[in-house]
């Protein structure tokens, strides 16, 4: 007569580890960005690096800013973006230190000079 093997908890963990691990190891290695590679840069992050619009943007784009389209979605080098804006003569805005607007009080714009 043969034996009836029953399972118990640490069997079934020491299975369930095993077979992860082989999944896991049959999975190839997605490449991780190297030193050279930039990161691509969303319409939204550009904008807000330069404190401008949306639309404001897609007229720089118009105009020849260079971008990546990826599957109907537009990406930037941040690279490319300083290159383009410094070859135009604009002058970057990137984090700047100070507000972009000087705080006034309501009697300053009010009063007569």
């Amino acid at each position: 007569m043969d034996t009836l093997f029953i399972p118990n908890e640490g069997d079934f963990r020491r299975w369930i580890k095993e077979a992860i691990k082989e999944c896991l190891e049959q999975i190839p290695a997605q490449p991780t960005q190297t030193e050279g590679e930039e990161p691509l840069l969303t319409r939204k992050e550009i904008a807000g690096m330069f404190r401008i619009s949306l639309v404001t943007l897609h007229d720089w784009m118009k105009r020849g800013l260079p971008c990546h389209k990826q599957r109907g979605r537009v990406y930037f080098l941040r690279s490319e973006v300083l290159a383009y804006l410094k070859q135009k003569g604009h002058k970057p805005i990137i984090e700047p230190e100070y507000p972009p607007y000087l705080p006034v009080s309501a009697n300053a714009i009010t009063s007569k000079k």
